[in-house]
């Protein structure tokens, strides 16, 4: 048989409180009041309890005076006629009273199984409402976890993306680096064949105006010879100005290539930062529920 949980004085103490307060005393509220054991048990104790205070105890009865007792017969006589009218009249009163405490008692009883009726439903009722909230509890719990999980595995796609751009970025850099110093390079030596260019048309001008008057065939094949060079020249000039070009679109295309790594940079953190704040957010409501 399973032992009692609280112990008759504290259900004793429960029944006062409630007695003080006006409150029916009923094997549900004593519950309520202590904080558990079983109504049945609750109430027996406390019934008890009541009948312990109302029990008389007996005393003995001293005997009476002969002087008190002559009186007594002498008076018995004179109130018998008295008594019989009286007693109909207390039957009447006693019958009457009965029922008034019959009435009483019914509706007291009547009180008491409406009273443990209200303590059953609200019982129930806490019962359901707890249930209700576990149940939300355990889905808001599951939504957390996979919005976690969401969270987590965005961040870690992010992070690859952020690292693919990174080593994107420093490929072009180095292609970038590598191509400014060839168009250095081919610039310098660009200018280089466009001086000896100069100079080799300067030099087959001359010989050209110097062989003019001497040999027309001569001054043909030095102007064929100064139109070949122009030609050279401009297509080194030709090369050099697309040499510039490709620098500068390699140039350009670093600086969109930075700016959209530090547009993701930017965007990771806010995620980030709009990940904590809901996390804190969905923290701080749980805690309140």
């Amino acid at each position: 048989m399973r032992p009692a949980e609280f112990a008759p004085e504290a259900i004793i103490q429960a029944g006062q409180e409630l007695q003080a307060t006006g409150r029916n005393i009923t094997g549900f509220a004593l519950r309520q009041k202590v904080g558990g054991g079983n109504p049945t048990r609750l109430k027996q104790v406390w019934d008890e309890h009541i009948n312990s205070q109302t029990t008389a105890k007996a005393e003995p009865v001293a005997e009476l005076p002969v002087e008190v007792a002559e009186e007594v017969a002498s008076v018995a006589k004179a109130l018998t006629e008295r008594l019989a009218a009286l007693a109909v009249e207390l039957n009447d009163k006693a019958v009457k009273a009965a029922e008034r405490r019959v009435h009483e008692v019914v509706r007291a009883a009547g009180e008491q199984r409406e009273q443990a009726e209200r303590e059953l439903a609200d019982a129930s009722q806490a019962v359901d409402d707890l249930e209700n909230k576990l149940d939300e509890a355990a889905s808001a719990a599951a939504v957390l976890e996979k919005r976690l999980a969401d969270s987590q595995a965005s961040h870690q796609a992010q992070a690859v993306e952020l690292a693919q751009v990174r080593e994107r970025l420093a490929l072009i850099e180095q292609t970038a680096k590598a191509a400014t110093e060839q168009h250095a390079a081919e610039r310098q030596r660009h200018q280089q064949e466009a001086e000896q260019l100069r100079a080799e048309l300067a030099k087959v001008q001359a010989k050209a105006e110097a062989a003019e008057q001497s040999h027309q065939e001569q001054r043909k094949t030095a102007a064929q010879e100064a139109h070949r060079a122009a030609e050279r020249m401009t297509r080194a000039e030709t090369e050099r100005d697309k040499a510039r070009t490709e620098a500068a679109t390699a140039r350009e295309e670093a600086a969109k290539l930075r700016g959209q790594v530090e547009a993701l940079q930017t965007q990771a953190a806010d995620q980030l930062r709009a990940l904590a704040a809901r996390q804190r957010a969905e923290g701080e409501a749980d805690a309140d529920a």
